[in-house]
């Protein structure tokens, strides 16, 4: 048997300063009322987990948007500093959508062009020399009033309108385009038979805008799931209307497009590429699968190679695929993906695009896809 020990462990006494035991009053923070003033013993550090969001900002961010990062699990996110309208245009993903360098200034030749052939047409029908083309001219605001009341009326009496019961995903999406660039009033959207057709457009009429997306391509975000491309290519269409390209004044101006084949062609080239960063801000996380599917359709969307065919726009040149690009009203699909997966500059009207003198080892020259950086790591509190 072993010895009792005669005095036993005593338990810690309180003092006669605040009643409290001693080991309370060596850990009580200070300027608390326990008397203590400081313990020999060494504490663990105490640190709360930090909310804050990293100094640095990470590539491709404007000024003053705040960097990306998680913060405390349970705390709330740190709102942006600046809201995304407000952001200057560009083409990153965080801020408001830039328009083609070359649009406006295409636009500008288009228009003067246009302007002195109605002019020229009111001479000649003033002196007598009247044929079709002069009173196409001539007549041309009336054409074109009419033909977009035709056209606004033929999807309100055939078309699905979108709404928050009837394609609710695809009203959705158009809501959220409209209120990402800044419009006051969201189009309307039509879902319309495509019959094989892979195809979107938007237009208007008086002060209506609508957007028109076919039934086989509208269906890239149900059946063949893959929503984020479907609200890029909806992003897309509304950025047409945002960025005033379905305005009427506009199509009056650039009546003479089809009459002017390298210019007219070019001007077009340029608003679409304007579109594909609006749809880029929208959702760039669906560009890959939106190309995709206007290369190879909504069956075998997923299976196209997206950086294998862009790479082809710096490999395939010669002087016909420079006339086939020159003589498109759309971009080229390889220089269209090159120009959604390089976001360091517009995408190329003219020329085809160049790489890199030299590629940096062990990683792609452009970076990550559609230069979005990532993340860093979420901390364990």
């Amino acid at each position: 048997m072993q010895p009792i020990d005669p005095q036993p462990p005593q338990r810690p006494q309180a003092d006669q300063s605040g009643g409290q035991p001693e080991w309370l009053r060596k850990n009580a923070p200070q300027g608390s009322s326990s008397g203590s003033e400081s313990s020999d013993v060494p504490q663990p550090p105490q640190s709360a987990p930090s909310t804050a969001y990293p100094a640095a900002p990470y590539p491709g961010m404007p000024p003053g948007y705040p960097t990306a990062g998680y913060p405390a699990y349970g705390s709330a996110p740190v709102p942006p500093a600046v809201p995304p309208a407000r952001q200057p245009r560009g083409l990153s993903p965080f801020g408001m959508p830039a328009r083609h360098l070359w649009e406006i200034p295409l636009l500008i030749v288009v228009v003067a062009l246009t302007a002195l052939a109605y002019l020229f047409a009111a001479l000649l029908l003033v002196f007598g020399n009247v044929n079709e083309y002069i009173l196409a001219l001539v007549f041309a605001p009336i054409l074109i009033w009419f033909g977009r009341g035709v056209n606004y009326a033929t999807q309100r009496v055939n078309g699905v309108k979108m709404s928050p019961t009837q394609f609710p995903e695809g009203y959705r999406m158009v809501q959220e385009a409209a209120a990402r660039f800044g419009m006051a009033k969201a189009p309307d959207a039509y879902v319309v038979l495509g019959n094989g057709q892979i195809n979107a457009f938007a237009s208007g009429h008086g002060f209506r805008r609508f957007v028109v997306v076919y039934s086989d391509l509208f269906e890239i975000g149900g059946a063949a799931r893959e929503p984020d491309a479907l609200a890029f290519i909806i992003g897309h269409e509304v950025g047409h209307i945002a960025a005033g390209h379905t305005s009427y004044w506009r199509q009056l101006g650039m009546f003479l497009v089809p009459f002017l084949p390298i210019i007219g062609s070019s001007l077009i080239r340029s608003q679409e590429y304007t579109a594909d960063n609006h749809g880029f801000c929208n959702r760039h996380e669906g560009a890959r699968a939106a190309m995709g599917t206007l290369a190879a359709g909504k069956y075998m969307n997923t299976m196209v190679g997206f950086d294998e065919m862009a790479d082809r726009a710096a490999q395939e040149k010669g002087f016909f695929v420079w006339i086939v690009n020159a003589l498109s009203t759309h971009p080229v699909l390889t220089w269209r993906m090159w120009a959604l997966r390089d976001r360091s500059r517009h995408g190329r009207l003219f020329w085809r695009p160049s790489p890199p003198p030299q590629l940096p080892p062990g990683r792609h020259p452009y970076g990550p896809y559609g230069e979005i950086p990532s993340l860093p790591p979420k901390p364990v509190a």
